[in-house]
């Protein structure tokens, strides 16, 4: 039977501009998401949101007209603990894409072992509050005891009211953690606030830190073209070249304002003007993390 869904957020903005800044060869979209669709790809039964369809070939439609060369699918939380959406757009992909999973400890070495083999290179944890909150801390270190052979890292959604509480739990980790959103930091509460010193702190003294500059319209006040958001990318950029990466979050579930993916893509080059900071954060910063070939 095909499942019928409909959605309770909107899609992306369907008129994708066209950005002036061209990107680098290789660029990679480190933080990106597929829905569906639903009749292929169900829906978790305990989502707590239906999106529309985003399927595949808009998501190459998307990276055809922004320039983007590799992916890294984030499998959403919607999908649940069902990885194929994603497993099955790296296979199709020609090498271009990698992913990180939803899992929990009912996985297997086996399952494991066929996502590290199917292009997974790490896992998602969310601590956002309206999207479920804080994951069982016993799952939590059973599952970085699995994954963590494997070399992947983690990727860790939080709010940013509570990046502080988690600061020391996360430098303790014994593998590698990017970091969603810039911390979804309140561009409104300004450089100074403390979860956004408490991320710099991090990336200074843990190397094991990596940022995400995406999300500049979750972090905005201002609203679009949400240029209120690269001081903070900038301050990360800034602090540790090597453990930047940055994605569209295509296709923005959840966000207040719906950004033109074009328009995201003009904000790079105010996060880094300088051409090798480019080339880090798009090209050789991911490849490094998800394995890509150089």
């Amino acid at each position: 039977m095909t499942m019928m869904y409909t959605p309770t957020i909107p899609p992306p903005d369907p008129n994708t501009r066209t950005p002036k800044f061209k990107l680098p060869k290789l660029s990679c979209d480190a933080h990106c998401h597929i829905f569906g669709p639903g009749a292929k790809y169900p829906y978790a039964p305990d989502r707590s949101y239906t999106p529309p369809d985003a399927p595949l070939e808009d998501f190459k439609a998307l990276h055809a007209k922004l320039g983007v060369e590799r992916a890294v699918i984030v499998n959403a939380s919607v999908h649940g603990t069902d990885n194929t959406v994603a497993l099955d757009a790296i296979a199709q992909s020609n090498g271009a894409y990698r992913a990180v999973a939803n899992i929990d400890d009912t996985i297997t070495e086996r399952g494991l072992r066929d996502l590290h083999d199917g292009g997974f290179r790490g896992c998602r944890f969310n601590f956002v509050r309206h999207l479920g909150g804080v994951p069982d801390k016993g799952v939590f270190d059973r599952v970085i005891a699995m994954v963590a052979p494997l070399g992947w890292h983690i990727d860790l959604h939080f709010d940013a009211i509570d990046v502080p509480d988690y600061a020391d739990m996360l430098a303790k980790l014994p593998l590698s953690y990017t970091i969603d959103h810039m911390g979804r930091v309140k561009a409104s509460d300004g450089l100074d606030q403390l979860p956004f010193r408490i991320l710099i702190e991090l990336m200074q003294r843990d190397e094991k830190c990596w940022v995400k500059i995406c999300g500049s319209e979750r972090v905005s006040s201002g609203g679009p073209p949400f240029t209120d958001a690269v001081p903070f990318a900038r301050k990360i950029v800034e602090t540790a070249p090597d453990r930047v990466i940055w994605g569209t979050d295509w296709p923005h579930p959840n966000v207040k304002v719906m950004p033109n993916d074009g328009d995201l893509v003009d904000l790079i080059p105010l996060f880094a003007p300088e051409p090798e900071f480019q080339q880090k954060i798009l090209v050789d910063n991911p490849a490094r993390l998800f394995g890509f070939d150089q």
